[in-house]
């Protein structure tokens, strides 16, 4: 479309004010240094002062490094994949970009917007990262991870007693989760919770059964679906769709003791921690592995890791390297697991570290569970992924509160996978 004329004239005005204000401080002072003469590295992150690992990061790196500055960009958490994307289609030059999914990562380093960190990459002990390989792009990284997520089971001690939570399949857990469902009303308590997310069901699907969720044939969602929905038949769980149109938080449900067992993230955590410190919560929590497909022995389950790359067009791109560089590596992994944040980095010095955080569960099930066989993606990366994730959100949504069934509701995703995307 043609701009008016005058629009025209002002757009390169717009947007060298633009690239001029991303360079300077309100002051229009050049922000590239300090006023006491040290180095300036802008990250560019989300809800800094609600998410700790940001403070303790920089804090930690800035004692080492003292020449350093690192001033945090503060983003709201829903707004920052679409503000980072508008900064650098604008040239901006914050030179630290927090990598909040796999997804966008991909994005912006295939368009160039992203500096190599593959010298960084491969000095990496490759063994000792979970999710480094997530940044592999045909060989090359633009970024490194310093946190890894995955899904484990927690739960409430005093509801869940004695019973063994160790080696559990999903037939296993169902079967507690009637066991543990108790009372009727406003005292009615329940055995689990599974919260709205599709990955619930479809993600430890994929990730147990060794298929791709890119594929465009969902059979092997079914047995995942059929436990999940037996057991709002059974009343063992929260109905999907009171949980939705009551936006019930899937922490209200276990700290509340209103549900026994809670599949979440690890990142739960140092946010359950965090509240019990404040005084919030005072509930006697544990986490176990995530209940299996097979009783192989081996613990499969999913997560996504959290990274920081170099903005290609950063205006310190050496300090930002360094950053970047001891974020992911030992100390950045120590700093985060100080305060209950899953360190991509793992080495049983840094697990110690992890458990004892005060108020963390320590006992043998919760360092098994912290020690999974295989972490698998949670949404295999390409540039089909977006389009397919919200297909299988919407059927994933009709399933759970039973406007489909099952089978109409698989069928409906392979059809709409397969005519739609591919």
């Amino acid at each position: 479309m043609k701009l008016p004329k005058n629009l025209a004239r002002l757009a390169p005005l717009v947007v060298a004010a633009t690239l001029t204000a991303t360079a300077c401080d309100a002051s229009g002072v050049d922000s590239s240094s300090s006023s006491d003469g040290k180095t300036v590295v802008k990250v560019a992150l989300w809800n800094y002062k609600t998410t700790p690992e940001f403070k303790a990061l920089i804090d930690g790196f800035e004692a080492e490094n003292p020449d350093i500055d690192v001033q945090p960009v503060d983003i709201l958490a829903d707004n920052y994949p679409d503000k980072v994307t508008t900064m650098l289609a604008g040239g901006d030059t914050t030179d630290v970009l927090t990598m909040k999914n796999v997804t966008d990562y991909a994005r912006y380093a295939n368009r160039g917007q992203l500096l190599p960190l593959t010298d960084e990459a491969t000095k990496l002990d490759k063994a000792s990262y979970s999710g480094l390989d997530d940044y592999d792009l045909k060989g090359k990284y633009y970024a490194l991870p310093y946190r890894s997520d995955f899904w484990v089971l927690f739960y409430n001690k005093a509801m869940t007693g004695k019973a063994d939570l160790s080696k559990l399949t999903w037939d296993d857990y169902a079967k507690l989760a009637r066991q543990f469902t108790k009372g009727s009303g406003s005292d009615k308590v329940y055995g689990a919770y599974h919260h709205i997310w599709r990955s619930v069901v479809q993600a430890i699907s994929s990730a147990q059964t060794g298929r791709d969720q890119l594929g465009g044939d969902y059979a092997y969602f079914k047995d995942q679906y059929e436990m999940a929905l037996g057991l709002q038949k059974a009343k063992a769980t929260l109905p999907f769709s009171t949980a939705s149109s009551n936006q019930i938080t899937y922490d209200s449900q276990l700290t509340t003791g209103k549900a026994a067992m809670v599949p979440m993230g690890s990142w739960w955590a140092a946010a359950l921690l965090a509240e019990k410190a404040q005084g919030k919560n005072d509930i006697n929590w544990g986490m176990a592995p995530m209940p299996q497909v097979k009783n192989d022995g081996k613990t499969v389950t999913f997560g996504s890791p959290t990274a920081f790359a170099v903005n290609k067009k950063a205006r310190n791109a050496d300090a930002a390297k360094k950053f970047v560089t001891w974020a992911s590596g030992p100390e950045g992994a120590a700093a985060v697991a100080k305060i209950g944040v899953t360190p991509a980095y793992t080495s049983d010095k840094i697990l110690e570290t992890f458990f004892s955080v005060d108020g963390m569960p320590s006992d043998a099930l919760s360092r098994k569970a912290m020690q999974p066989s295989t972490v698998e993606l949670e949404m295999p990366v390409s540039e089909r992924t977006s389009d397919i994730d919200q297909i299988l959100k919407e059927e994933h949504e009709m399933i759970m509160s039973g406007e489909k069934s099952v089978d109409e509701g698989i069928k409906e995703m392979d059809d709409r996978v397969k005519d739609e995307v591919q």
